[in-house]
């Protein structure tokens, strides 16, 4: 027997068929960027709603067959599914059973089977008396009919909801973060509401005749301190109505309390929740540009009159910077991008993210890039360096491109004093001022000019000039017209837009133009 599962767990641990659909169901279930899961989602909460709708429909009106059994197999069968997922992705116990087997032959003692199985067994249960899976099961009963007493097992499929409807879950997690607070001023009102309770009883018991138990006065403190007030009871007494005006005013100062903690709490956390949905929005999308601090360089760059990059996040530590960007009619928030903490937000194997450390340390931009590597080598970064001095730094910690503002500016001046009319046209030229433009293209692998030579492309019958080819790093300045395009190259092209529009519209679908 032994033999026998050891077989399987070698066979499932080999299988990437097995590997994948285990994953794709731990996606389905837990990842929030999954494509899929949205729909899995809405799927489960209309299944949950149309149950309790028939439920609440049969107590007065008899329910059709069909859609009796589209309760009884469809809806509990699909929950049924989903709750041996969720069982099944809890833990792998193949993977714990060659984990064992290989740990016991590298330390030459004798392996245990039985054990593995019982601990993988054990947290599976333990998994299963959680209050999740708990509802999960509850919400499975209702498919057996013999017992007609299940069916109000139906209500229990409402808080399903709390894992699939965000917003509750947020709400849950507003409370949660206000534990303390809260339980303390549930123990007050505790503490009040059986004080006040023995005291009508213990005082009006034998006077007042709608005050028969214990439980009869605890009931009264609870409807008093609420501010609900029945009237059903009344003290009689002139000491039991002054205890009624103190925990009418305790209720009042207890109810206040509750409400400035909870809104304080949302007020705390509307700012987490807001940059949680930007991300999560710009996680859709196939493209991200982050810019990373507010200052000149990031200015400067959305003031080109060129199109605005449309799925880009600026971040920066400093409020007064943030609230600055916002009201510049830019989409920002407030955090540390150096963080490892929060560029794991961002989906990097999704999306192909562009980073822009613009920020005025040199050591902040470093870490940045560190962590932006560290998460996914695809990740491009492009580096603002204030001190030449660093640049070999930048180098070793990974950053695709640097800018050194200084360097470059000292070369305009330079270049403004020396020859003014140079100066004039590329400043034109990279302004955007001139009729003129500069412009990329990025030849991939599979693109129709490859192996092409130059001259085939014919620029100058599109009125463009070809200035160079940049290859693995390289810039190749004026190549001759026979040099055979490559995977890959990057041609750096000049023209009218007009041109550059015309000519790129004649190679859609085999040239991606950056």
């Amino acid at each position: 027997m032994n033999h026998i599962l050891l077989s399987i767990a070698l066979y499932l641990h080999r299988s990437s068929s097995y590997k994948k659909t285990k994953q794709f169901a731990r996606d389905l279930l837990f990842n929030s960027n999954n494509r899929y899961k949205r729909y899995f989602d809405m799927t489960i909460i209309f299944l949950v709603i149309s149950s309790v709708f028939i439920l609440v429909y049969e107590v007065k009106h008899p329910v059709p067959a069909w859609l009796d059994n589209y309760d009884i197999y469809f809806v509990s069968v699909v929950f049924a599914v989903e709750y041996l997922l969720r069982l099944w992705v809890h833990n792998d116990v193949s993977e714990m059973i060659i984990k064992e087997y290989n740990d016991a032959n590298f330390l030459a003692k004798e392996f245990h089977l039985n054990l593995v199985i019982k601990k993988a067994l054990s947290e599976k249960l333990k998994y299963m008396l959680t209050p999740s899976a708990i509802v999960d099961l509850l919400a499975i009963l209702p498919a057996y009919r013999p017992l007609r007493i299940l069916r109000v097992f139906i209500l229990f499929r409402v808080f399903k909801l709390l894992r699939y409807t965000k917003s509750i879950n947020q709400f849950v997690d507003v409370i949660v973060n206000k534990k303390f607070e809260l339980l303390t001023l549930l123990f007050l009102l505790v503490f009040i509401v059986f004080t006040s309770g023995i005291g009508i009883y213990i005082l009006e018991a034998d006077k007042n005749p709608q005050i028969h138990t214990l439980f009869d006065g605890i009931y009264w403190a609870i409807v008093t301190i609420s501010t609900v007030g029945y009237g059903d009871i009344s003290p009689v007494t002139d000491v039991g109505r002054a205890i009624s005006v103190l925990i009418i005013l305790a209720g009042i100062a207890m109810i206040s309390f509750v409400t400035s903690v909870i809104v304080s709490a949302f007020s705390e956390k509307l700012g987490e929740l807001k940059e949680h949905r930007i991300i999560e929005q710009l996680n859709k999308n196939r493209s991200i540009i982050i810019l990373c601090g507010y200052g000149q360089l990031t200015k400067m760059f959305f003031r080109q009159k060129r199109e605005h990059p449309s799925n880009y996040l600026i971040m920066d530590k400093d409020i007064n910077r943030v609230n600055a960007a916002i009201k510049d009619g830019y989409v920002a928030i407030q955090d540390d991008a150096s963080s490892f903490q929060t560029l794991r937000k961002f989906d990097a194997t999704h999306c192909e993210i562009t980073m822009l450390c613009m920020t005025s340390s040199d050591v902040e931009n470093i870490y940045i890039t560190l962590n932006a590597k560290s998460i996914s080598k695809k990740i491009k970064v492009i580096s603002r360096v204030n001190d030449p001095e660093n640049v070999n730094k930048f180098h070793y910690a990974g950053a695709d491109e640097l800018l050194l503002p200084h360097k470059v500016a000292n070369t305009m001046i330079y270049t403004a004093i020396t020859q003014p009319t140079m100066y004039k046209a590329i400043h034109a030229i990279l302004t955007g001022k001139s009729i003129a433009n500069i412009d990329e293209i990025h030849v991939h692998q599979s693109h129709g000019i490859v192996d092409m030579p130059i001259e085939a492309l014919d620029f100058k019958s599109h009125k463009l000039l070809f200035i160079g080819i940049e290859r693995n790093g390289a810039f190749i300045f004026n190549p001759p017209s026979s040099e055979v395009i490559q995977p890959f190259d990057v041609l750096l092209v000049m023209g009218r837009k007009i041109s550059l529009e015309y000519f790129k519209s004649k190679h859609e679908g085999s040239i991606n133009v950056g």
